[in-house]
């Protein structure tokens, strides 16, 4: 088995160093760690079958909906509010 010499920041190492059990080498570490590791999270990343995309895109035109209705309602209450003040209304609502 051949041996590879590689480089890394002094952070990194004392991290690694940290990790690294009494009696295991910076070898068996990293091959422990490796190992640990549940697989690439890259990979398939931004993938969705047909199901889930279609309820994805049902959920967001609902939320883009809700959101479309609050500020057309906030809108509206802010008009009033505004055609009252021009009438010379008292529009104080803690009374």
């Amino acid at each position: 088995m051949g041996t590879k010499t590689i480089g890394i920041k002094d952070d990194v190492y004392e991290r690694l160093k940290a990790r690294k059990r009494e009696e295991e080498s910076f070898t068996d570490m990293i091959s422990r760690l490796l190992d640990e590791t549940k697989g690439d999270w890259r990979e398939g990343f931004g993938t969705l079958d047909t199901d889930d995309a279609a309820e994805l895109e049902e959920l967001a035109a609902q939320s883009r909906e809700r959101l479309q209705e609050g500020l057309e309602t906030r809108q509206q209450k802010a008009l009033h509010v505004l055609s009252d003040v021009e009438a010379g209304e008292d529009t104080d609502e803690t009374a």
